[in-house]
């Protein structure tokens, strides 16, 4: 009886195994005609960076640097890599806008910007996840990401545009600006000319 059991016991393992062999290979074939069917690469051209002034203002902003750094890897990637990363890319996306360290761009209008560069990380996060997603609208999306990030860069850059010329157009309203007056000129006709005294009545 002891030995049926182990016969039993024998066949249940090598036909456990068989069935994992089986599946391992069927999610292999998957994943494998999934990088042959997204295995294109997506190239954009470089978007608007920081100037020097924006850049000096962000340089303690540690979540907007990385998010920086690792956006540049999606100007040329392939479409598999670029769903890979985006669970990544949404949640340093998500600790930038969350962590805005200054003052001056705690705006409305780049808390917007950061607003839709966050749903549309997200929205490539989601792509990751549909088995038949296509070429194309990975390729649109990431082309959006990388434009929205691009206005962000513009909006910012404004911003200290705009800051620097109100200071070079600063006038300091302390100091009086003197203003000398002329003195008044007599008319051409009484030039040179000598007005005879008036003559009294006798």
């Amino acid at each position: 009886m002891k030995h049926i059991y182990s016969f039993l016991l024998i066949i249940l393992f090598l036909s456990f195994s068989c069935n994992k062999s089986k599946t391992t290979q069927e999610v292999s074939k998957n994943i494998d005609s999934l990088k042959i069917s997204l295995d294109t690469r997506i190239v954009s051209r470089l978007g608007e960076t920081l100037i020097p002034t924006a850049k000096k203002a962000v340089s303690d902003w540690k979540e907007y640097r990385n998010v920086d750094k690792f956006i540049l890897k999606y100007y040329n990637i392939s479409t598999m890599e670029a769903l890979q990363n985006a669970r990544e890319l949404s949640e340093l996306v998500k600790q930038m806008k969350d962590s805005i360290r200054v003052e001056k761009l705690k705006q409305p209008s780049v808390i917007a910007r950061l607003n839709v560069l966050e749903n549309e990380s997200l929205r490539l996060a989601d792509m990751a996840t549909i088995h038949s997603i296509s070429n194309e609208e990975v390729k649109n999306e990431v082309e959006k990401i990388v434009e929205i990030y691009s206005a962000v860069n513009s909006k910012i850059n404004t911003i200290y545009k705009v800051a620097a010329i109100q200071k070079s157009l600063e006038v300091d309203t302390e100091i009086p600006i003197e203003i000398k007056k002329k003195p008044a000129k007599r008319p051409k006709r009484y030039r040179n000319k000598i007005i005879p005294p008036k003559k009294t009545k006798q």
